[in-house]
C-alpha cells in the first residue's frame, strides 16, 4: 500500500454529539470542515504553550452579531491583544450604548432605504440617525479629554471603554477590554466613524485631538519582544492582519531576535491569487519572516459568521483546563505607555 494512504476519511454519524465532539469528528473529514477542527487544535496549542495571542478583527463582524463572541475571548483571556478596524469598534460602541443593528435583506431597495435614513451592510440595517448620535457621543468624549499630548489608539480606546463601563447599557468589546487590561489597537482609526467624529470636533473648533499612531507601532513591537512567543488569529484580513504581521519585522529592525509568530490561524473568504493581503497565505508571510518557518498554522476558508461561533464554543468546551491554567501576559495600560509586567 502507498505511504500516502494511511488515514481514512471517517464520515461523522448523525448522533447526539456535543459541539466539541462534532468539531472533533469533522477533523476526520476533509476540505474546510477538517480545517474547522484544525483551527480549534491550533488555538488550543496556543493556550497550552502560554504564548501571547493577538487577534486581528476585520470586516463588519460586530454588525453581523459577533460582539459577544469577542467579549468572551477577552473576558476569558483566550486572546491577549486585539487589533481591529475602526468600524468594528464604532459598531461595538454603538451597541454598548444600547443601540442596535437590525436584520434586513440584501435585496432591499437601497434608494428607498436612503429616503428612510437606513444604512445597509449586506443584510444588516442600521438607523443613520442613531449612528449620528454615536458619532456625537465619541466626539464629545474626545473633546472632554486633556489635549496637551497625542494619544495612542490603545490609550484612547481604553479610556473610551472606561467611559462606556460607566454610561453604557450593554457589555461590549471595549468595556470588557478596559476591565481586563487587554490592549486594543486601531491602526486605521481615520478610516471609520471614529475618525469622522474627530474630524467633526476639529472643523467645529471643539478640540484638536491627535492620535500618535507611530507609538502604537512601537508598543506592538515591544509586546512581541518582551513576551515569550506569539500566536496570531485573523478574522478576515485588511489592516489588522498586516499590522499584527509587521510586529515581527519591526521588532527585528529594532535589534531584537525574532523567529516569527509561532502559531497562526486565519479565517478568510478571499483567495490568494489576486495578491491581496486578506487572502495571503502564511507561507507567503514566512518569506518576510513574519511567520515562523516551523509555525503550527491553518487557513480556514469560510464565512467567519459561521465558523467563529463553532470554533470558540468548541474551544470553550474542550479546553477548559488550558484556559484556566494559562499563564497570561499582564499589562499596565491605564497610562500613556504600555508596560508588559
Amino acid at each position: 500500500m502507498s505511504k500516502y494512504l494511511h488515514t481514512p476519511v471517517d464520515p461523522p454519524k448523525v448522533t447526539d454529539y456535543n459541539l466539541s465532539g462534532l468539531v472533533q469528528a469533522m477533523g476526520k473529514t476533509a476540505f474546510q470542515g477538517r480545517n474547522v477542527a484544525k483551527s480549534v487544535e491550533v488555538w488550543q496549542n496556543m493556550l497550552e504553550d502560554n504564548v501571547t495571542i493577538l487577534l486581528g478583527l476585520a470586516g463588519a463582524m460586530v454588525p453581523a452579531g459577533m460582539r459577544r463572541i469577542i467579549v468572551y475571548l477577552i473576558e476569558n483571556r483566550l486572546i491577549d491583544c486585539l487589533v481591529a478596524t475602526g468600524a468594528n469598534l464604532f459598531h461595538d460602541c454603538h451597541e454598548s450604548l444600547g443601540r442596535y443593528h437590525w436584520q434586513g435583506s440584501h435585496l432591499a431597495d437601497d434608494t428607498a432605504l436612503r429616503e428612510e435614513m437606513v444604512d445597509r451592510i449586506y443584510d444588516v440595517f442600521a438607523s443613520d440617525l442613531d449612528f449620528q448620535q454615536t458619532d456625537h457621543f465619541i466626539a464629545d468624549f474626545a473633546a472632554g479629554l486633556p489635549q496637551d499630548k497625542p494619544y495612542t489608539t490603545r490609550h484612547f480606546l481604553y479610556l473610551l471603554g472606561q467611559e462606556l463601563n460607566k454610561t453604557g447599557k450593554e457589555n461590549g468589546i471595549l468595556t470588557a477590554a478596559a476591565r481586563a487590561n487587554v490592549p486594543v489597537y486601531c491602526p486605521a482609526v481615520g478610516d471609520s466613524s471614529i475618525g469622522i467624529a474627530m474630524a467633526l470636533n476639529r472643523v467645529k473648533g471643539k478640540c484638536n485631538f491627535q492620535f500618535d499612531v507611530i507609538q502604537d507601532v512601537v508598543e506592538t513591537a515591544q509586546l512581541i519582544y518582551k513576551t515569550n512567543a506569539s500566536g496570531v488569529i485573523y478574522v478576515g484580513g485588511g489592516t489588522p492582519k498586516n499590522y499584527i504581521q509587521q510586529t515581527e519585522v519591526t521588532a527585528y529592525l529594532m535589534g531584537h531576535e525574532t523567529q516569527g509568530h509561532k502559531y497562526a490561524l486565519q479565517i478568510t473568504a478571499d483567495a490568494p491569487q489576486w495578491g491581496g493581503l486578506s487572502g495571503c497565505t502564511f507561507e507567503e508571510a514566512q518569506s518576510w519572516g513574519k511567520i515562523s518557518a516551523k509555525a503550527m498554522k491553518v487557513s480556514l476558508f469560510a464565512d467567519a459568521t459561521i465558523v467563529l461561533p463553532l470554533i470558540v464554543n468548541a474551544l470553550a468546551e474542550q479546553a477548559e483546563e488550558s484556559i484556566k491554567n494559562r499563564t497570561k501576559p499582564q499589562f499596565k495600560i491605564d497610562q500613556a505607555v504600555l508596560e508588559v509586567v
